[in-house]
């Protein structure tokens, strides 16, 4: 008997359905021109930007790159606090005009959040029939809305290279077991010391080899950039490193950390360093044994949305543009949510998936109104005195809390093909649970 023909996938040229998807999708990309816009039009003009580049003409003029420091009326002086390696890939910025650079620096950001998305959604919308383009054109006009996004654009901010460097190695290259699995988070650690959490990841999931490989990365480009800049590397390495001061106070509501809260309770004052190292302690050791358990079921997502929520939680600074991490989690809360739920589990299961897209709508709610309106750059001190005050300054913090937590582990995380299964797949025996 003649096999059934394979149904026709929801991305064929002549299916209305997928026809419909992409003219849907123009439209909510369109949308898209509106966040964006108001990217553009924000106060802070590529303020960290300018400050780099700053700095990299001062540098470039024969001056000590880390003595460059800029005189800001409510902070007292900035200073470039990035390692040697990530000043020689700026250097050569510092020969255009700031007007190019920041043309340059925003569309590889839009960039990055296209490709990074896509990374994301795609599985997702295999798994519930969907165009793959339709799910993209869903989720990119958001991405562009949250805050963290915001903040990286209208600063002129680094963090979606990093991004794209640490799911490039969780998503493609560590799966595969490519022989460059590990480069892409060795690469961003060499560039910004909080991607070094995904090297933990990689060594608790016994990706061993992967975390040599991502290691080896990292102590090159950082040997590398000693080799070329010495004087800058010794200093940085055994003194400006330390000095956490340099950064920006921790008490700003812009610092989503752990250390930020407690800063928000002891101002003026020091937090209990004791309690601060119990804290990150607790909340490392945690946050990471989920993501170890996420990696075993083979939800790469969940793993290094968990991993990314516990680096916002334990890092001293961590600023609203660092937050990307919260992304990746609402996707996983959406799939989980979306998913038919097991006959076995009855009520409890259909309210266990309201409650996953509850909470998917209240972080997303979080992350695009986000915490900028209650910054009060104009006080000395930003205490939480009061019950409102410490939900909206520490929205965040008390999100990654809640999602090291709640986030699910879906347990068939790929989803089945794109397209159709055989016939006989329908009758063979699950080997998943």
């Amino acid at each position: 008997m003649p096999a059934d023909p394979a149904a026709p996938s929801a991305t064929d040229e002549d299916d209305p359905g997928g026809r419909t998807a992409r003219q849907i999708i123009v439209v909510v990309l369109v949308t898209a021109a509106v966040p964006l816009l108001y990217l553009l039009s924000t106060p802070h003009n590529f303020y960290d930007l300018k400050i780099y580049m700053s700095a990299m003409r001062w540098w470039a003029d024969g001056n000590p790159l880390y003595d460059y420091a800029q005189a800001d009326d409510l902070q007292g002086q900035l200073f470039f606090t990035y390692p040697p390696f990530t000043a020689l890939l700026l250097r050569p910025f510092a020969e255009l005009r700031i007007g190019v650079t920041v043309v340059v620096f925003t569309a590889l950001t839009v960039l990055a959040l296209l490709v990074t998305t896509w990374w994301l959604v795609a599985s997702v919308a295999d798994r519930h029939g969907v165009s793959r383009w339709f799910a993209a054109g869903l989720a990119v006009p958001l991405v562009f809305a949250v805050e963290s996004t915001r903040e990286t654009i209208i600063f002129g901010q680094i963090n979606m290279l990093l991004v794209v460097l640490v799911l490039a190695d969780l998503l493609l290259a560590v799966p595969r077991n490519s022989r460059w699995a590990g480069v892409g988070i060795g690469l961003a650690t060499a560039l910004k010391l909080y991607p070094g959490i995904f090297i933990v990841y990689l060594l608790v999931t016994r990706r061993w080899r992967a975390a040599l490989v991502s290691s080896a990365a990292a102590a090159g480009a950082t040997l590398l950039a000693a080799a070329i800049a010495p004087t800058e590397s010794w200093r940085f390495w055994t003194h400006e490193l330390w000095l956490t001061d340099r950064v920006g106070r921790p008490d700003y509501t812009g610092n989503q950390s752990l250390f930020g809260l407690l800063s928000r309770f002891t101002t003026p004052g020091e937090p209990n360093q004791v309690l601060w190292l119990v804290l990150v302690v607790a909340a490392g050791a945690y946050g990471l044994w989920r993501a170890v358990q996420a990696a075993r079921a083979g939800d790469e997502i969940a793993g290094l949305a968990l991993t990314g929520l516990v680096a916002v939680l334990v890092s001293p600074i961590t600023w609203t543009h660092h937050a990307y991490w919260f992304f990746p989690a609402v996707v996983v809360l959406v799939d989980a949510g979306l998913r038919p739920p097991d006959p076995a589990t009855g009520p409890a299961g259909r309210r266990r998936r309201v409650a996953l897209l509850v909470l998917a709508a209240l972080v997303t709610a979080a992350m695009v109104y986000g915490v900028v309106s209650y910054y009060d750059w104009g006080r000395d001190y930003e205490r939480t005195d009061a019950p409102g005050e410490f939900l909206l300054r520490n929205l965040y913090v008390l999100f990654a809390l809640l999602l090291l937590v709640a986030l699910p582990i879906r347990r068939d995380p790929a989803g089945p093909p794109a397209e159709a299964a055989p016939e006989a797949a329908k009758h063979e025996p699950s080997s998943r649970q």
